[in-house]
């Protein structure tokens, strides 16, 4: 078993509200030490960084607003979020940016609140957690104009070929990988993108309840995703990349630790014992 941070999971998420505290156990059992929480709505926002208060050896937040609920956000909630952005249980800025593919609010206010977002995570001195869907040219020349904040932000469940990797490096992004590299459907470029990631700049998450991993062997009856999977993810990266797991596991739990600045230390229950956050 391997020490893993997941650092994406839409745990604020209703279909966990009868056994979340059974989720965090499963996923700390199966080596998930730490989860971040995504915060896709200001309220969402909210409920995240409640649930980091009530889990902190295991849990922390993001706090922003996806580009599918761009609508939502005003000039006047600003001072809200950049509020949250000062809560100690947030480690990043995010998930924004941009989502061409269902345009569940315009591309016109995608861009103004991802422009928002930009600025005040740059205020805060946060990372950035983004998001990217059919709109990697608009993406890409936004984040351009904000390179110091490109340069400290992770693109949230990448699922692009070469030449969309290539532009994100470039930029500085690091990259998060999602049961999307488990899918031997959809999931063809980005197993063939996976080796050009370099070891200091990928990480892998869940994106629970979403991409339950393909590759399970035993899969749940409800089809929900959750952190304790996330192993499955760790697996098929390491066979993309030809690595070894152990070795890959420690690289990116490395990397999502530096990233959003967690600590790790392991911790002594009896003739147990487990890693959690500091």
């Amino acid at each position: 078993m391997h020490t893993l941070i997941d650092i994406g999971a839409n745990l604020a998420h209703d279909c966990f509200d009868a056994d979340r505290d059974a989720v965090l156990a499963r996923a700390q059992a199966a080596g998930v030490a730490a989860m971040i929480v995504t915060g896709s709505t200001l309220d969402d926002t909210d409920k995240a960084i409640a649930l980091a208060r009530r889990h902190p050896g295991a849990l922390r937040a993001t706090a922003g607003v996806h580009p599918h609920h761009a609508s939502g956000l005003r000039d006047a909630d600003a001072g809200r979020l950049a509020a949250r952005l000062h809560d100690p249980m947030v480690v990043a800025a995010g998930e924004c940016g941009l989502d061409y593919f269902r345009n569940f609010s315009p591309p016109a206010e995608q861009r103004r609140a991802f422009e928002l977002q930009l600025g005040l995570a740059g205020q805060a001195g946060k990372p950035l957690f983004l998001h990217q869907r059919d709109a990697h040219d608009d993406f890409v020349a936004m984040l351009r104009g904000h390179p110091q904040a490109a340069a400290r932000g992770v693109l949230h469940c990448f699922t692009g070929g070469a030449a969309e990797l290539e532009d994100c490096l470039a930029l500085g992004l690091s990259v998060g990988i999602t049961g999307w590299i488990c899918d031997e459907r959809r999931g063809h470029a980005l197993r063939e993108a996976a080796p050009r990631v370099p070891r200091d700049r990928h990480m892998i998450e869940s994106d629970a309840p979403y991409l339950l991993p393909r590759t399970l062997a035993s899969k749940p009856p409800h089809r929900r995703n959750e952190p304790a999977f996330l192993p499955a993810v760790l697996m098929e990266m390491a066979r993309c990349r030809g690595e070894d797991p152990a070795a890959l596991a420690a690289a990116t739990t490395a990397n999502a630790c530096r990233f959003f600045g967690l600590t790790l230390a392991a911790i002594s229950c009896g003739d147990a014992a487990s890693v959690e956050l500091l």
